[in-house]
């Protein structure tokens, strides 16, 4: 299958996030992928998507290709094929045909991560060879690092490739691309790979380490292996240990370490085969790895360092947590929960998940509502408020991000009240919860599918009318917003 759609539109949104003034350059691509043929297929006229390499080395010089049908000096690229995963898996496959590259050769940039640098729109001449008429390509530019000093030695594919160099930023040929090089350079575009993704090496002090078992999914870096917790880096990370922090609240809510400390830097590989600078901090937690709510992957579990060679661990892993141990050794006796360490929670206390809430309802008072993938572990196949959970930030300002990140709906914190909270707790066993609903007086934008791995559809409710498979503290609250209610209660029992 080629890229989704909604992966396609998601990626074009939070380009012109970040680009608004090209709104008008890039006027005909909202047909392309509102259209009902598919954007990335070079059948799809008058004009498709296709995709781009920019491979920067060390010098600060990015390798072009001399096309051999024009004879122009190109950054490699070409057509979207059914088999890429993505948009930035159809560049690197490009690149690794055209110059003979290997995906581990190349890592994503710090300032651009997995988005492209640039999208062009350039006009293409009939070809009545292949039967063309005269289109148009919107081609997406990713930035890539050379991962090594040098550059590898190219192997150029001799059907569509005549030639090859590396030009210096201020050389490059497409003008709008040059300029944004040139200002990239100023943020720290040198052509030398670093850290975009993080890791917490978390451990109790009495030698036991914590692991991640991951899904055996598509598109899970590293499947059904025991790794770490953590994630890659986003444009709104301000470091890599709020990448972690973020990464550790979304994967395992309530998972708190003591004071993150860099640790090391390891090299691990990605779904696409790209080359990953993984920063690893650490962290002291001693915590019961079973009863935390995890909303990513199988389970965690406490493992020591004479368990390694009997586990299946991410590659590297295990040579990792040996150094550690070797240069922490462990205390005698299981931790000392009696006097907690700074940041842990002092015996009796419960912490509770905060989760935001959106009650949006639009000038016919339907309510927004959106249906959770078959495949969540929280509520499947259920409709469900657009929510979140708090990071490091306040309630409102969780809400106007998740509002933006899962639907592409603008909300000006003014513009928010608070109309009901439901404490709540799932099971015995579960970390109770406290789901602050917040309704939007105004809001710019049309609900779109964003995140489709977790919400598959938004669709508004009249609300005597809701679907039978409601997340049920969501049909309480609407309930008890529809009745003034400020408040209610769930899964406590008889009081």
């Amino acid at each position: 299958m080629p890229p989704s759609r909604s992966h396609v539109r998601a990626t074009v949104e939070a380009y012109l996030s970040r680009h608004p003034g090209e709104r008008k350059a890039l006027e005909g691509l909202p047909a392309v992928l509102h259209g009902a043929e598919e954007p990335s297929s070079r059948a799809t006229l008058p004009g498709h998507i296709t995709c781009s390499a920019v491979v920067i080395d060390r010098d600060r010089r990015v390798l072009h290709i001399v096309h051999r049908a024009t004879g122009l000096l190109l950054a490699p690229g070409g057509h979207v094929e059914a088999g890429d995963r993505t948009l930035l898996a159809a560049a690197v496959r490009e690149v690794c045909e055209e110059a003979g590259l290997r995906p581990g050769d190349l890592c994503l940039t710090a300032q651009f991560l997995d988005e492209p640098i640039d999208v062009d729109v350039h006009d293409v001449d009939a070809n009545p060879a292949k039967d063309e008429p005269a289109h148009q390509h919107f081609d997406f530019r990713f930035a890539f690092h050379l991962t090594s000093e040098q550059p590898p030695a190219l192997v150029l594919q001799d059907e569509e490739v005549a030639g090859a160099q590396w030009l210096p930023y201020a050389e490059v040929r497409p003008p709008v691309l040059r300029a944004k090089l040139l200002d990239a350079e100023a943020d720290g575009l040198d052509g030398r790979p670093e850290p975009v993704n993080a890791s917490a090496l978390i451990h109790d002090g009495t030698g036991r380490y914590l692991l991640h078992l991951r899904d055996d999914r598509e598109g899970i870096w590293e499947p059904w292996v025991l790794a770490l917790l953590g994630g890659g880096r986003t444009r709104d990370d301000s470091c890599l240990e709020a990448t972690l922090r973020r990464e550790l609240a979304e994967e395992v809510p309530g998972l708190e370490p003591t004071e993150l400390v860099p640790f090391a830097v390891e090299e691990a590989t990605s779904v696409d085969g790209l080359a990953v600078p993984v920063s690893v901090y650490a962290g002291r937690w001693s915590g019961d790895a079973e009863a935390v709510k995890l909303r990513e992957g199988v389970l965690l579990t406490w493992c020591t360092v004479d368990m390694l060679d009997r586990l299946r661990l991410s590659p590297g892993l295990g040579d990792l947590i040996r150094r550690h141990a070797a240069e922490h050794p462990a205390a005698e006796g299981p931790p000392d929960d009696t006097d907690p360490l700074p940041g842990e929670d002092p015996p009796g206390t419960e912490p509770h998940i905060v989760g935001v809430h959106l009650h949006l309802q639009d000038d016919q008072g339907r309510i927004l509502l959106g249906l959770r993938h078959p495949d969540s572990t929280y509520a499947p196949d259920t409709w469900h408020f657009l929510a979140g959970h708090c990071e490091r930030e306040t309630a409102i300002d969780c809400l106007v991000r998740e509002a933006k990140e899962e639907a592409g709906l603008t909300i000006a914190p003014e513009d928010v009240d608070l109309v009901h909270t439901v404490h709540h707790v799932d099971s015995p066993d579960a970390r109770p919860r406290i789901a602050l609903v917040f309704q939007a007086r105004s809001w710019t934008g049309d609900p779109e599918v964003l995140e489709p791995d977790r919400c598959v559809e938004w669709r508004w409710w009249r609300p005597q009318d809701l679907p039978a498979e409601v997340v049920p503290y969501t049909r309480m609250a609407i309930d008890g917003i529809l009745r003034g209610c400020p408040y209610s209660e769930q899964g406590w029992g008889e009081r």
